[in-house]
């Protein structure tokens, strides 16, 4: 599932192409075809984003809901546009560009009330600038569950899936297990600073680098590892590799469905008590 960058990369990108102009809006494969006649022709005049879910604006209560899910995609393509292709929800068309959306888990038309009501139950975005990492302090430090559980809840921090969880504990040293409420608030700060930091470069460059120079394996002579994300990466899809930091094989375990990765001796067990 894309994580929060790919989100916020989107939206950059569609303010860029399709932004305060009028857009052409269809749907192809007909499933959002009564919203699409709505919208077409009316002018985008906002685009955000906020953890996995974008928002396009198009007036007052008219507001497109898109949730990629596990399968989503969005092309974005020169014009002049081809026929559809495959099952294409949405189809955006504007100056110079268009954009096909493809397998969401929700395209959908919907009022700035029902918005506001979807945001509300999602935690601060790194991304935003409206974003207070208090607001996921106060989560954490009375929750019992893992934090490996609480990272991945969007109600916790929106934005964050299974790469920057494995990450951003790694680069703590936290053991993934470690209740919320064990967790000291200064670790919390700086973990929350880093996040900001990577997740904004994910935005830019559009893939996740989280290894540090000093431990990338290239200095070293040694090939690196990419995963299919497009970045170096410490732990993530490396089961049974070498931590690049300290050699221990890196570790693996299903945990809420999820796959989760860790170094056993970079992130001991309970290492926050």
């Amino acid at each position: 599932m894309p994580e929060g960058h790919t989100l916020h990369r989107l939206a950059r990108l569609h303010r860029r192409r399709f932004g305060r102009a009028p857009v052409g809006v269809s749907s192809p494969q007909g499933r959002f075809a009564e919203s699409a006649a709505l919208l077409d022709g009316a002018v985008l005049t906002r685009v955000e984003a906020h953890g996995k879910h974008l928002f396009h604006r198009y007036g007052p209560d008219r507001v497109v809901h898109i949730h990629l899910g596990l399968y989503g995609t969005f092309d974005d393509v020169p014009l002049p546009a081809a026929a559809p292709r495959g099952q294409v929800r949405m189809r955006l068309v504007g100056a110079t560009h268009y954009a096909d959306l493809r397998g969401p888990t929700a395209c959908e038309l919907i009022t700035d009330a029902e918005v506001a009501a979807l945001r509300a139950r999602l935690g601060p975005d790194p991304l935003r600038r409206d974003a207070d990492p208090d607001r996921a302090w106060a989560r954490i430090a009375r929750s019992r569950a893992p934090l490996a559980t609480l990272l991945m809840d969007q109600a916790v921090v929106a934005g964050v899936g299974n790469v920057y969880r494995a990450e951003l504990l790694f680069r703590h040293g936290i053991d993934p297990l470690l209740p919320g409420r064990a967790l000291p608030r200064e670790i919390w700060d700086a973990m929350w600073s880093d996040l900001v930091a990577l997740m904004r470069d994910g935005a830019r460059r559009g893939r996740i680098d989280t290894v540090a120079p000093e431990h990338d394996p290239r200095r070293r002579g040694e090939p690196g590892r990419r995963d299919r994300h497009g970045g170096e990466v410490y732990v993530y899809r490396r089961a049974g590799m070498a931590c690049l930091v300290c050699g221990t094989a890196v570790a693996h375990a299903a945990h809420a469905a999820r796959n989760l990765f860790w170094c056993p001796t970079c992130q001991p067990e309970q290492q926050c008590h």
